[in-house]
């Protein structure tokens, strides 16, 4: 009879985490030949991923519903497609999806309606990304 211990998992300050998935970010840019800058660069891309998940996360709060979700729509109130929307970044512009509602009561936060310059959103870039919040892995 063997016995097993279970090993405690080791934590990894965010900080390391942040740096690892910078370095692995860059490394796949390089090798798929993307560049770091620019109208089709790798910060660019994240940069509208944020901005886009954080918007759909608005919507979803707003709504009180998950996309897709059966039970949705207590008021009536239902997602209603989305619209393009180019904003100026510190990277250059980048153009996004912007969700709407049928009843247009929607008010987003983190890019207002009419608003057209975002500063300040590279420095959220890496940290939301690391935690998973771009492609929805730490959400709760």
């Amino acid at each position: 009879m063997t016995e097993t211990t279970e090993q405690a998992p080791v934590m990894v300050p965010v900080d390391a985490v942040d740096e690892q998935l910078a370095a692995q970010l860059v490394d796949k840019a390089r090798a798929e030949g993307l560049s770091l800058t620019g109208p089709d660069g790798l910060l660019g891309k994240l940069t509208k991923m944020v901005l886009e998940n954080a918007l759909e996360g608005e919507i979803t709060e707003h709504l009180g519903y998950e996309p897709h979700e059966r039970a949705g729509r207590p008021d009536g109130n239902a997602r209603n497609g989305s619209r393009a929307k180019t904003v100026i970044t510190d990277v250059g512009p980048v153009e996004i999806s912007v969700p709407r509602d049928r009843d247009s009561s929607f008010e987003p936060k983190i890019v207002r309606k009419r608003q057209r310059r975002l500063s300040g959103v590279d420095d959220m870039v890496i940290p939301l990304s690391a935690k998973g919040l771009i492609t929805g892995e730490g959400a709760p």
